[in-house]
């Protein structure tokens, strides 16, 4: 399932061709977005006003690491040697679908590239290299270079995310993913390359719960992107249909949508424009 590497552990990447009839088998098991997810995911990302109001925190962070005046959507970490430094996103959720988009370069995570959610107590630095997220109970980390989920590290082991790999596979994560937070289910998902790996974390609702990450390399720059939320309330019969128009055309042929008997507000409507 995988190209080999040195040592004998094989790599899987979403994005190889070769993996296409791995997604196949994924969607057939757990591994299908949720309805509401799917739908949030078809949405236009919100704008960047509001992406700015769901950023890093730049009075939520480690001492070591400041968010850039002229991008408030990326932190960079100073190169400090023996630290492991986080920081919280603005918001803190307690209800609802949530989505955003991280960007981490692979080649700046280094040892410890830890991504997840916290509540407002969990620590933001440490001395040493460590899994910081995910250390104690108040915080919920997947590690992109070990694929290991940890929380409440120190009494609890790791595991294995996503969990379909087998003890000789490594499972690439690329420079962006998106992290799926939903209050109303208590679950923490990713998504890589369109795939839906499933659920990382349960046990999450009645929690106040904010984006965070830990980082250890030096110079790194991390950007959050928020892309829409969804509250807990059912949705509208119109977005429904919507949504099932869309589905139906499949989005190769959501420029079709121009053509159809339909007045201009409608068509509109279902282009979201």
């Amino acid at each position: 399932m995988g190209q080999k590497v040195p040592g004998g552990i094989k790599t899987v990447d979403m994005r190889d061709p070769a993996f296409r009839p791995l997604k196949l088998e994924l969607q057939a098991l757990d591994y299908t977005k949720p309805a509401r997810l799917d739908m949030l995911l078809d949405m236009p990302s919100v704008s960047h006003d509001v992406q700015i109001q769901h950023s890093w925190n730049n009075d939520d962070r480690s001492l070591n690491i400041f968010v850039k005046e002229d991008n408030k959507l990326i932190f960079h970490r100073h190169p400090v040697a023996q630290s492991t430094d986080g920081i919280r996103g603005k918001v803190g959720y307690t209800r609802g679908l949530h989505v955003w988009e991280i960007s981490w370069a692979m080649r700046q995570r280094g040892t410890h590239a830890v991504v997840g959610v916290a509540t407002g107590d969990a620590p933001l630095h440490s001395v040493g290299y460590t899994a910081l997220v995910g250390n104690n109970s108040e915080s919920w980390g997947w590690d992109l270079g070990r694929n290991k989920l940890y929380y409440d590290g120190k009494n609890q082991p790791s595991k294995t995310y996503p969990t379909f790999l087998e003890p000789d596979e490594t499972f690439i994560v690329p420079d962006s993913f998106l992290v799926v937070l939903d209050m109303d289910e208590g679950t923490l998902s990713f998504i890589v390359d369109g795939q839906y790996l499933g659920v990382a974390f349960r046990g999450l609702k009645g929690k106040k719960l904010y984006p965070v990450v830990s980082a250890v390399w030096g110079h790194c720059e991390i950007r959050i992107r928020y892309i829409n939320g969804l509250d807990p309330e059912p949705l509208p019969l119109m977005d429904l249909c919507r949504r099932s128009v869309r589905v139906a055309l499949g989005k190769e042929r959501l420029s079709e949508i121009h053509g159809l008997p339909l007045p201009a507000s409608l068509k509109n409507y279902l282009l979201y424009q």
